[in-house]
């Protein structure tokens, strides 16, 4: 991934989780695997495990516990009311911004 590419996903990054956990509740390497399938391959755990603890401490997602056949219980992210505000804010955001950069593009490019 280019260093562009590396900014530009830090600014969506958060926006993309949350709207794989508004398709179903995951834990932490579901979510990475997910981005991987997507071609976000150099997306490393740490990277995804970082932002969902942020976005736990602002109160985006419900937590639950799950046992685990390997190791310590996982945690299980939901999305919740104030998580699903937060989405809703960033695709008015991300169509705002699309449109109006999709206009700057020379044609045939």
């Amino acid at each position: 991934m280019g260093k562009q590419q590396t900014e530009m996903l830090k600014g969506v990054l958060e926006g993309m989780v949350l709207a794989i956990l508004a398709e179903h509740p995951a834990y932490g390497y579901e979510i990475t695997s997910r981005l991987r399938d997507l071609g976000f391959t150099d997306i490393v755990e740490g990277t995804v495990y970082a932002l969902l603890v942020r976005i736990e401490q602002r109160g985006l997602v419900d937590i639950e516990k799950v046992p685990s056949e390997k190791g310590p219980p996982r945690k299980v992210y939901t999305v919740n009311r104030d998580g699903y505000d937060q989405l809703g804010e960033f695709w008015t955001t991300w169509n705002f911004l699309t449109d109006r950069i999709n206009t700057l593009q020379p044609k045939g490019q």
